[in-house]
């Protein structure tokens, strides 16, 4: 998994690339832990993410709440529609705001 950021103001652009799974998601929570303080926005760009798990989910609500308590938002863009399936089957499709 490749891991991009670009930071402008209070919105953090995380980029995703590759597997997001049992092995890779803490990494992934680490490098959102890094920032999180000065932000209320996340937008995730999961153009190149290949795969999603449960342990990469868990990340996304977690991003989610925190954006949440600061009365931010979180945005996923450009999502495949194999990774819509899952967000669908998982439930988590419901919640989160998808462009």
């Amino acid at each position: 998994m490749t891991v991009t950021k670009q930071k402008e103001g209070s919105t953090l652009t995380v980029g995703v690339e590759g597997r997001l799974d049992t092995l890779t998601a803490p990494d992934l929570e680490a490098e959102i832990k890094t920032d999180i303080d000065d932000v209320t926005d996340i937008i995730f760009d999961f153009e190149k993410l290949e795969y999603i798990s449960s342990a990469g989910l868990r990340v996304l609500m977690f991003a989610m709440k925190t954006t949440k308590a600061k009365n931010g938002s979180m945005v996923v863009r450009n999502v495949s529609d194999y990774i819509k399936g899952i967000f669908k089957v998982s439930g988590i499709g419901d919640i989160l705001k998808i462009e």
